[in-house]
């Protein structure tokens, strides 16, 4: 049964006069997809473990803009860009945490420009600072010797230089992290990028989510994990499309720690 927490908004928190150290921006994935909003809750669930001071804008969020910009839209970018900015200033945010590596990007990358400035951390990046300072406990339990590979997110990989980090935090699991021969500055796209999420692809011989799986596939992992809602999704597919859901899991960083957090 899952444990039910109240998250505060940022308006509650400062009804009450409260400000939080933290800013968890959801997303849209984390949002409204059925999948992606058990990450959310993964992070919530570590993020109150940890006993960390965290609210959520709630219905005050939208859309980075990133999907506009990449899409070649920079006119709807900077519209939703600038509406984000100046709720987050209004609050006076000064640290977010992301389970989205597209929003991540987005907001730490090309918000400055546009008057947005903020320490903005991957959720992976936090759980591994929270697991260094001990204020959360892992035991390897379920994946204890487990195949674990993971799949890189070009947002938080390639554009960011973020790959120890997920790596460090998987380790913890006692499970055996197992690299795909196109892993980290070489690793390959799941084919959400770009738009690409929301439209049905070009003609080809193959779909790139399917190559990507099959190269999972090709050292026998029991679990695939990822650190992207749009990774989840196309390595989901991938599975289903391969008939291999029973055998093979794909999960979030944030899913695996929480499953695993010492009580």
């Amino acid at each position: 049964m899952e444990t039910q927490f109240k998250v505060p908004t940022m308006a509650e928190m400062l009804a009450n006069s409260q400000v939080p150290d933290v800013l968890f921006w959801v997303g849209c994935m984390g949002s409204f997809d059925e999948r992606a909003q058990k990450i959310t809750k993964a992070v919530v669930k570590i993020l109150h473990h940890a006993r960390i001071s965290f609210a959520v804008l709630g219905t005050e969020e939208s859309c980075t803009g990133d999907p506009a910009k990449r899409a070649g839209n920079e006119f709807l970018f900077q519209m939703m860009a600038m509406n984000n900015i100046a709720v987050l200033n209004g609050y006076e945010v000064k640290k977010i945490v992301t389970a989205c590596p597209h929003c991540f990007n987005t907001l730490k990358n090309e918000y400055p420009e546009l008057g947005g400035n903020y320490e903005v951390l991957h959720h992976t990046e936090l759980i591994q600072k929270l697991l260094n300072e001990g204020k959360i406990k892992v035991q390897g339990g379920d994946f204890k010797g487990k195949k674990i590979t993971f799949h890189d997110p070009c947002y938080l990989g390639r554009a960011n230089d973020i790959y120890e980090a997920p790596r460090e935090v998987i380790k913890k699991l006692d499970g055996e992290l197992m690299e795909m021969k196109r892993s980290r500055s070489k690793g390959l796209c799941c084919g959400a990028g770009g738009g690409q999420m929301f439209k049905e692809p070009e003609k080809g011989n193959k779909d790139i989510n399917i190559e990507r799986t099959e190269e999972a596939l090709e050292l026998n992992p029991k679990i695939i994990a990822t650190g992207c809602p749009f990774c989840m999704t196309m390595m989901t597919d991938g599975i289903k499309n391969k008939n291999k859901e029973e055998e093979v899991k794909v999960l979030d960083v944030a899913e695996l720690i929480a499953n695993a957090l010492e009580l």
